[in-house]
């Protein structure tokens, strides 16, 4: 009987998993049969899911329709990278004090994080305006970056928190005896502990730096050769029609750099977010 019952089990589970797979997946592949498709075959009814005419024109028509896509693509790579760089420059200290340290206010700090955290882009879009305008900030990659670095400092930090609390305290108190200072035991002892913790919020924040950029440039930055990605994608969008097809091409080209970089990073992930799940 048991043995029914966790084939069932099983068999529910993997089925769940197929279904959000399907869900997650489906909008990439139609992506990339779009790109595949003549722009005329897009608006054929009733519709194709396969034809003859499929080709990858697309992919090499899209550089000369938007020439500077090249570029577009490592202005995207490049903020993300700039983003993750300085934020977890400011995580990895601010993390581990929550995680070690008793400070007055600790405690609604950390809610005011959360608080940060629910807060769009959009929300804050004409103080942050005002604010990269006073520093002279406008139509420079800083303008796409320091709102970036600040929309993702408190998810890094409640992430990195979280695992340090993990890393014993006595590994810590071992090397104070020894004579060595905080930020010597930070360095040495507690940052080589905690590297499956830092790629995860690495990888976390590097995702969000690469997913909110077109908000931040097409309100910051008018500056056409500063453009990330998402906002040299309205290229493909003509007076009189779209082409749909270089443009899915283009959105699927964009996003290889995550896609590799997450391939690189996967069992560095698995690993990180694992570490802790059994307890020894």
């Amino acid at each position: 009987m048991m043995d029914k019952y966790t084939k069932l089990q099983m068999v529910g589970i993997y089925a769940a998993i197929t279904v959000f797979l399907i869900f997650i997946l489906l909008p990439f592949f139609e992506m990339f049969m779009a790109s595949l498709r003549p722009l005329e075959h897009l608006f054929r009814s009733p519709y194709q899911f396969w034809s003859e005419d499929f080709s990858f024109q697309a992919y090499s028509d899209m550089w000369e329709t938007v020439p500077l896509l090249g570029r577009y693509i490592f202005n995207s790579v490049f903020i993300a990278f700039s983003v993750t760089f300085l934020t977890m420059i400011f995580v990895v200290p601010a993390a581990y004090a929550y995680a070690r340290l008793e400070f007055p206010f600790k405690n609604a700090t950390l809610a005011i994080f959360l608080g940060v955290n629910m807060f769009t882009g959009a929300v804050l879009l004409i103080p942050l305006y005002r604010v990269l305008r006073t520093m002279g900030l406008l139509n420079t990659y800083w303008a796409m970056i320091v709102p970036g670095v600040a929309f993702l400092i408190p998810t890094g930090i409640w992430l990195l928190r979280s695992y340090l609390e993990k890393i014993p305290k006595e590994l810590e108190e071992a090397a104070f005896v020894d004579g060595a200072s905080r930020m010597y035991t930070l360095r040495r002892v507690v940052l080589p502990l905690a590297t499956p913790g830092l790629i995860v919020v690495g990888t976390a924040v590097f995702i969000g730096a690469y997913a909110q950029q077109f908000l931040f440039a097409i309100t910051f930055n008018q500056q056409r050769e500063l453009q990330p990605l998402p906002a040299g994608l309205f290229e493909f969008i003509g007076y009189q029609d779209v082409t749909w097809n270089q443009m899915m091409a283009a959105a699927l080209t964009g996003i290889l750099p995550v896609l590799l970089i997450f391939l690189f990073l996967q069992k560095y992930l698995v690993a990180g977010l694992t570490a802790g799940a059994v307890k020894e």
